[in-house]
Formats: C-alpha cells, sequence, structure tokens
C-alpha cells in the first residue's frame, strides 16, 4: 500500500506542476567516446545512455554501483553496500559478459567477471558515464557480449596559476559509517593535474560485513605545442567481510580484500580529415579470499593478474562519410595458488564506416571486429547499424551483430573442496539485433527499443547428484528477448527550475536451459520486470532527488525500494530503503533495511 501511495503521489507532482524550459545538457553533439570512432550523440544508431554530471550530481546514488542501478535494463547485484562488492549485467545473461571502461581503457579482468567493478572511481570524479546496450564486441572485441560502460573522467579546469585544495565530501551514516574524500588540483600554463584521495568504511550492517575502502586518483594534462598527452593513475583497494557472499548463506566467515591498479597514457592527434587516438596501458588485479577470516589456513586463494596494452583507433572523414578502424594488442597473465600461471596474448582489430544518403537523414554502418587468443584461436564479429531521422527530433535505428566471450581462468582452472573447472570450454557466442526510436526536444525525451539475443556455448557450473561437484560446462543455447521504453519530462514553474521526473521499464524473457539440468549455480535469475523512476525538484537553495525501484526476477521473487536525498547548499541528507524493504538482490545476501547518511557535499555544477 506504501509503494501504491508513493506512485501516486509521484504522478500528481508531475502532472500538477506548470510549463517547463530545460537547462540541462545538450547531448546531440557530445562525441561518444563510447564507440571508439568519432560521432557525435545524434548520429549514434545505437541503444545509448548517457549520464552526464549533472546527473550524476543530483542523484541519490552515493557510488557508481548504485548510480547504474538507476538505469533502465542494467541489473547491478550488490553483496553489501558502498560499492564494496557487486556484478554488472546488461539485460540479462552473466555478469563475465559486460565491458567497462575508464576513458577508453578495458577493466575486465581475465580471472573472473566478479571483479569488473573493483575499478570504480569517485562519483565527483566523472564527467559522464555512457552506457551503450546490444552487441558491441565489434568495436571492443570480446567481453562487451552485451553491452559497454564507459566513464569518462572530468577534464582538469580552474584558473591558471592557481592550486586549489577542497574537501569533496565528509560524511557519516548508519552501521558507523565514515566517508571522507579530498582533492588538489594544480593549474599552470603547460601541466595541469588533479589528485583525489577517498576512504569509507562501515561496521557493517549484520555480522561479518564490515568494510574498509580506499581510492587514489590522479589525471595529469601536458600541453605541448602539437598535440596534449593525458596520463590516468588509479588505486583502489576493499577489505571486507563477506558474509555468506559466495558460498551457501551458512558460510557467515567469508572475508576478501581486492586491489585495482591502473596507469595509462594517451593523447590525440588532428587534422581536418583525421583524429587518431593512442593510448597505452597497464592494469592489475590482486584478489585474497580466505573462508574462514580468523583462520586463513582452512582455505585461503591469492591471485594476481596483469594487463599491458597498447591500442591505436582512428577516424577519416571524407565525402563517403566516416570510417573507423583501430588495433589493441595485450598482454595478459596471472599468478594464482589456485588457478596456476597462465599467459595469453590477444590482438583486436576492427573497421567500420558510416555511410549517409538522402540528406544525411539515412546512415548505414557496417563494421567487422576480428580477435585472436594465443590460448584460443580466432574470432570474427561482424556487424550492421541502420538509422533513419523521420525529423530533426525523431529517429529510428537498428542494429545486428555477433559478439564472443572468452571463457575466465576461473571458467578453465578453478578447483576447491566443491567445484572444478574445465579446460576444454568453448566461447560463448551470440546473435544479437535491436530496433528502436528516440525523440528528443528540449522539454520532452522519449526511448523504446526490442532486443532479441541467441546465445550459444552458454557457461555455467552444473552437476547431476547432490554430492556431486559443480563442474563448468557449455549446457547449451539460449534465447532472450525483452523490450525497454524511457520517458523524461523537465519542467519549470514560477519557484521550481532545474526539475525533471523519468519514468523507465524493461521487460526480459529468456528460455529455460535449465530443463535437462539437475542443479545449476548460476540458474538465470534475470530482471525480468524492471521499473525506475525519479524526480528531482529544486527549490532555490534546496534539491530533492527520489528514486523509485521495483525488480521482479526470473525466479519470482520481487522488491520494492525508495531512496532519497535532500541538498540545502552544501549539506545533505540522504536515506536508502525508506520504506524499510526486506530483499537480497543475489546469492540470498540480505541487503540493509533503511539507512541514513548526512554530511557535507562540495558540489560543481
Amino acid at each position: 500500500m506504501k509503494v501504491k501511495i508513493y506512485i501516486l503521489l509521484l504522478f500528481s507532482i508531475q502532472f500538477s506542476l506548470s510549463q517547463q524550459t530545460t537547462n540541462g545538457q545538450i547531448l546531440d553533439e557530445v562525441v561518444v567516446s563510447s564507440s571508439k570512432i568519432n560521432l557525435p550523440f545524434s548520429k549514434n544508431f545505437r541503444t545509448i545512455t548517457i549520464i552526464s554530471s549533472k546527473e550524476i550530481s543530483n542523484s541519490t546514488a552515493t557510488n557508481v554501483s548504485d548510480l547504474l542501478q538507476q538505469t533502465t535494463g542494467i541489473d547491478i547485484r550488490r553483496r553489501g553496500v558502498s560499492g564494496t562488492q557487486g556484478d554488472l549485467y546488461i539485460r540479462g545473461g552473466g555478469f563475465d559478459q559486460t565491458l567497462l571502461l575508464i576513458d577508453g581503457m578495458k577493466m575486465d579482468d581475465a580471472q573472473t567477471g566478479h571483479h569488473t567493478l573493483n575499478m570504480i572511481l569517485p562519483l565527483y570524479l566523472i564527467e559522464r558515464i555512457e552506457i551503450i546496450k546490444g552487441p558491441a564486441a565489434r568495436i571492443f572485441g570480446q567481453n562487451a557480449f552485451n553491452g559497454a560502460i564507459n566513464i569518462v573522467t572530468k577534464e582538469i579546469e580552474g584558473e591558471i596559476g592557481k592550486q586549489n585544495t577542497s574537501i569533496r565530501e565528509l560524511s557519516f551514516g548508519s552501521y558507523s559509517q565514515k566517508n571522507l574524500a579530498l582533492s588538489s588540483s594544480i593549474l599552470r600554463e603547460k601541466i595541469k593535474s588533479i589528485f583525489s584521495f577517498s576512504t569509507n568504511k562501515s561496521d557493517g550492517y549484520r555480522h561479518n560485513t564490515d568494510f574498509s575502502n580506499v581510492n587514489y586518483f590522479n589525471k595529469t594534462s601536458f600541453k605541448t605545442k602539437k598535440y596534449p598527452i593525458d596520463l590516468i593513475s588509479s588505486f583502489s583497494q576493499r577489505k571486507f567481510g563477506a558474509n555468506g557472499f559466495y558460498a551457501s548463506p551458512s558460510a557467515t566467515e567469508q572475508y576478501e580484500e581486492t586491489q585495482a591498479s591502473l596507469l595509462g597514457i594517451s593523447t590525440v592527434f588532428k587534422s581536418e580529415k583525421f583524429i587518431i587516438k593512442p593510448r597505452l596501458y597497464w592494469k592489475r588485479g590482486q584478489d585474497m579470499y580466505i573462508y574462514v577470516r580468523d583462520n586463513p589456513s582452512v582455505y585461503r586463494n591469492l591471485h594476481k593478474t596483469n594487463k599491458v596494452s597498447v591500442e591505436l583507433s582512428a577516424s577519416y572523414f571524407s565525402n563517403l562519410g566516416v570510417s573507423g578502424f583501430g588495433l589493441d594488442l595485450s598482454s595478459v597473465n596471472i599468478t594464482s595458488n589456485n588457478l596456476g600461471e597462465h599467459n595469453r596474448a590477444t590482438i583486436n582489430a576492427f573497421i567500420d564506416h558510416t555511410f549517409e544518403f538522402f540528406n544525411d537523414n539515412l546512415s548505414v554502418s557496417p563494421g567487422l571486429a576480428i580477435s585472436y587468443f594465443s590460448d584460443l584461436s580466432f574470432h570474427s564479429f561482424p556487424g550492421i547499424d541502420l538509422g533513419y531521422h523521420l525529423s530533426s527530433n525523431f529517429k529510428l535505428y537498428s542494429n545486428i551483430g555477433k559478439t564472443y566471450r572468452i571463457p575466465t581462468y576461473t571458467d578453465l582452472y578453478y578447483s576447491d573442496r566443491t567445484t572444478i573447472g574445465n579446460e576444454n570450454l568453448n566461447p560463448e557466442q551470440a546473435t544479437t539485433s535491436e530496433f528502436g526510436f528516440k525523440y528528443n526536444d528540449s522539454k520532452f525525451n522519449l526511448s523504446a527499443a526490442l532486443f532479441s539475443r541467441k546465445s550459444k556455448n552458454i557457461i555455467d557450473y552444473v552437476k547431476e547428484n547432490e554430492n556431486d561437484l559443480w563442474e563448468a560446462v557449455n549446457i547449451g543455447s539460449l534465447n532472450t528477448t525483452g523490450f525497454e521504453v524511457d520517458l523524461e519530462y523537465k519542467f519549470l514553474s514560477k519557484h521550481l527550475s532545474s526539475n525533471s521526473i523519468s519514468l523507465g521499464y524493461s521487460n526480459l524473457k529468456d528460455d529455460n536451459y535449465l530443463s535437462n539440468i539437475n542443479y545449476s549455480r548460476y540458474s538465470l535469475n534475470s530482471l525480468k520486470n524492471h521499473f525506475i523512476s525519479k524526480l528531482n525538484l529544486n527549490y532555490k537553495k534546496i534539491f530533492l532527488s527520489t528514486v523509485f525501484k521495483y525488480a521482479q526476477r526470473s525466479d519470482g521473487s520481487n522488491y520494492s525500494v525508495l531512496d532519497s536525498k535532500v541538498f540545502y547548499k552544501s549539506f545533505f541528507i540522504n536515506v536508502n530503503n525508506i520504506l524499510d524493504v526486506v530483499y537480497s538482490e543475489t546469492n540470498l545476501v540480505p541487503m540493509p533495511g533503511r539507512n541514513v547518511l548526512l554530511g557535507l557535499l562540495y558540489r560543481i555544477n
């Protein structure tokens, strides 16, 4: 009943407010870097969502995991709070099938997709987040099975000659939660640099769920006579009690420590017809898992992964349209007391071209990527995008593409008292298609998409009898269909400005591949029905943001969660799970009840 009253109240507020204008970010000419091809947002004919810095600032979220969970079609299955641990899904599928990037650098982890979100940055460092749904492998290669998410960090801005140091956040909350974030910037004529430190700690909302997280970040830009040079480095560490996170809920004493390091350098060469972007980066991951926290001798895993990548992507502009092409070379190795020592070299090349016809109203973009894995084989990812502008505000689009996902080292080699890997696994494959439309004007945005994914060689851990070991196998085919709808309305009244309401709904339907399998560890539990509503109200110096989420999973479980944040100048109060709902998102790990966070937040609009 509380949920129904809230929804009715939300709609009544929407329709009682008067005329509107917009002063939000205009996205049409934003170059979407997640495509690796220099095309403005208005020329991309895919299901792409951009979360701007203003939307990030206004959100109830305190970390990237919570922020992404407020996007239609995105499923973040959290274990605990504050982004400590969670798995990332786009349009169902598996947690190994989504690629995360930071400034275009791939954050995939060869050990397991459980570490995809280990490198996420504090929100105040992010300029925007680009979410591309559907087949993205022909641009990024494997791991972009269901889509890709690119986190774009902020440019370093300010008055030349000054040094700025500020407290970005100081907050306290339920479960003895304490958050602190500091940043300092140096701005000179030929060099700009920002340094950031953030930490959040908590005693935990139940037994053995305490955590201590830190992040160090630096971005430095050098201005030379011919081209800019950007240097980025980041280090994230998480230490947390993992009560029931991975094994059965009865495994209450689990503990984990993870580290994620990144060092990258990039530049851009521009001419009248060419844009060339070379990039070199190193990513390191470390994961220590202990089954009994106070007695590591019972069972302990330690994994270390390293990846070095060299990438070159380019766009060429001609009378025939825009051509995109690129090449990246990667070397990956892992050292583990469980998985052993392994090395892999990867080569990925892609080419893509956008043709435009009928006064640039019709766009056709065919493309192809080819990947080579030294320990596996060659794979190809063809695809094509189609788009048509019915008017300056309304466009139709469709695309189809092939994707792959190679097994992780955990899939191939992991073993313990209950689980065994499989060195003979084949890569997962899928053909994905979608059809959609977008309507945008200064007041009203509407988009919708239908999609279909036909997958085969899906990897799961299965067994025939209850006492058997879980074994990784290619279990067969899986067909997924669904649709998404997003609506946003921006309004203005005499006393209200920069206000909006948005509604989003997605529906998924998966074939049941488990009909001939007695036991499955990763049996599908996608978001069958997913509804999100967001309300932002700004009255003078008071800002209110409210988010309502309803989720129904394939197993029939459902829950409704209401979060809200109120700003007054730099002060804020954030209340999560206002309705005090009892629910879990994965592995029967219960999420916290109603909890509060109070603090100071330095906001840059």
